[in-house]
């Protein structure tokens, strides 16, 4: 059974940095690319960013380029992204999901998901 549990989501203002976390457990964590996807209140699930098995492929969507960085480290079994100024447009339920393979294509594929977590940024 794969589980994903994310943390370090909060409340910040705009221009503030978040780190979230995500550590997965069960299965192979190292053999599978990971990606971060973001819900707002009345909107569709929505791509944020992703890292291939090894993290040496990375992919971001264009609302988040330049301001986010996605890393791993297969050690802990875990998923970083890294949100640097943030803007009101973040606010949303960030959660973590496992691709069927060591790829993130096709980029919405997930394998399993974690609960989410929320991140609040104010104005």
């Amino acid at each position: 059974q794969v589980q994903l549990v994310e943390s370090g989501g909060g409340m910040v203002q705009t221009g503030d940095s978040l780190r979230l976390s995500c550590v997965v457990s069960g299965g192979s964590f190292v053999s599978y690319a990971m990606g971060w996807f973001r819900q707002a209140p009345g909107k569709e699930r929505e791509f944020v960013a992703a890292v291939s098995w090894s993290g040496t492929g990375t992919n971001y969507a264009d609302t988040v380029k330049g301001r986010f960085t996605i890393s791993r480290d297969n050690n802990k079994n875990s998923v970083y992204p890294q949100m640097n100024n943030l803007i009101p447009e973040d606010t949303a339920v960030y959660y973590c999901g496992q691709y069927y393979s060591g790829t993130y294509y096709p980029i919405t594929e997930i394998d399993y998901w974690g609960q989410g977590t929320q991140v609040t940024v104010s104005s």
